[in-house]
């Protein structure tokens, strides 16, 4: 998209000035990058601003197996009442392993299902859920589905809310390392499953308080790294090892995914990987604030306007990023020579777009500061008559 809004403007006659940060270098890649990693496809994001800070073939479509579950959680607490009460439908009660082995008949509390989910992976409970929220677990796939369109996850297709390895007419079920970062940074704007996946144990028991039941958090990378925040695991014969999680310290939020990071009996590569790419952007990269020093832009002129100009602004908040030295950041600034009346307060005269190392990162508008009407003949008449009149 921002591919065509640049050619736009440069077709359009739109002037631009272009500003770098000091110490601009050539756009290189940063030095000491992770090596040897076992992983098939592997990706490392800055959660901030959601620049991709290093990947291995990470627009590669690949299962994904139970990372699924943080969409599936997602999804979960953007459309349904956590309150709510789930009854288990034989379906659901015939996943196979890992299981909480919940029963045809049962009910349960939603929110005690989705600590089952994420802390220990069950299938069944997957299931049960995706029942409930979307009336069947192909009604779930479609919330799934378009929920990842809306993420801008357009090489992603659920099948399944447990994330076990699938296929129908449309595709097999998977993701790429890019998407699943996309993903993982929205779930981690949500406070209800970072407090989920965080929980080191839950107990619960089913509402008529027959069985009981507690789950226990096997997400080991919590404990393997200072600010490590959040995360999913999974494993299928289709997908291999897989791991997506995010990690927060000295100001740097970071998400590092592994796809297809071997198979038995290679359980802790992708706890290698994931410590490697988390290491090489805590090393790397540091915290840059951008944007709290734009310039303060000259005032537009206004054809057939009652004011000549028009006042305008960016309206560029400060920024973080993560750069490396050998990072070249830029912020590009379009705006029309003229512009032409009757124009209003908030009317949108251009754009600012961030870049790193020539790649668009983000976009700010420019607008209008004021209202400036149109030139019209009563307006000129009345012009004439002040001065004219005491």
């Amino acid at each position: 998209m921002f591919f065509f809004i640049r050619r736009f403007l440069r077709k359009s006659g739109i002037f631009f000035l272009i500003f770098f940060l000091p110490g601009c270098a050539l756009p290189v890649r940063a030095g000491n990058e992770p090596e040897n990693l076992y992983a098939r496809a592997a990706l490392l994001m800055d959660a901030d601003s959601g620049r991709v800070l290093f990947e291995k073939n990470g627009e590669e479509q690949l299962p994904m197996a139970s990372t699924t579950k943080i969409m599936t959680l997602l999804v979960t607490l953007e459309n349904a009442d956590l309150d709510g009460i789930v009854e288990v439908s034989a379906y659901a009660a015939s996943m196979p392993d890992v299981q909480l082995s919940i029963r045809e008949g049962e009910r349960y509390r939603l929110l005690d299902l989705c600590y089952s989910l994420m802390l220990e992976s069950h299938n069944d409970t997957a299931v049960a859920i995706a029942e409930h929220v979307g009336g069947s677990v192909e009604g779930f796939a479609a919330m799934m589905n378009q929920k990842a369109r809306d993420l801008g996850c357009y090489d992603t297709y659920f099948i399944t809310p447990n994330g076990l390895d699938a296929e129908d007419e449309n595709g097999i079920h998977s993701t790429t390392a890019e998407d699943l970062a996309r993903i993982m940074r929205c779930c981690m704007k949500n406070k209800t499953f970072l407090t989920i996946t965080r929980e080191s144990s839950w107990s619960f028991t089913d509402l008529e308080g027959v069985r009981s039941f507690t789950v226990n958090n096997k997400n080991a990378f919590l404990n393997m790294m200072d600010g490590a925040l959040t995360g999913k695991t999974g494993f299928t014969n289709g997908a291999g090892y897989c791991y997506v999680g995010a990690l927060e310290r000295d100001g740097k939020r970071l998400i590092a995914v592994v796809l297809a990071c071997g198979w038995p009996n290679n359980k802790n590569w992708k706890w290698s990987d994931t410590t490697k790419l988390m290491n090489y952007g805590l090393s790397e990269f540091q915290d840059v604030t951008v944007g709290e020093d734009s310039l303060t832009l000259t005032p537009l002129p206004v054809e057939n306007g009652q004011d000549a100009e028009v006042c305008i602004d960016a309206g560029i908040a400060e920024n973080h990023l993560l750069l490396s030295e050998e990072d070249c950041f830029s912020m590009d600034f379009f705006f029309n020579d003229s512009v032409t009346s009757e124009l209003y307060k908030w009317l949108i005269v251009g754009s600012v777009i961030y870049t790193v190392n020539g790649e668009v990162l983000n976009l700010f508008p420019i607008v209008a500061e004021e209202d400036i009407p149109e030139i019209t003949l009563r307006w000129r008449l009345e012009q004439v008559i002040s001065r004219w009149l005491p």
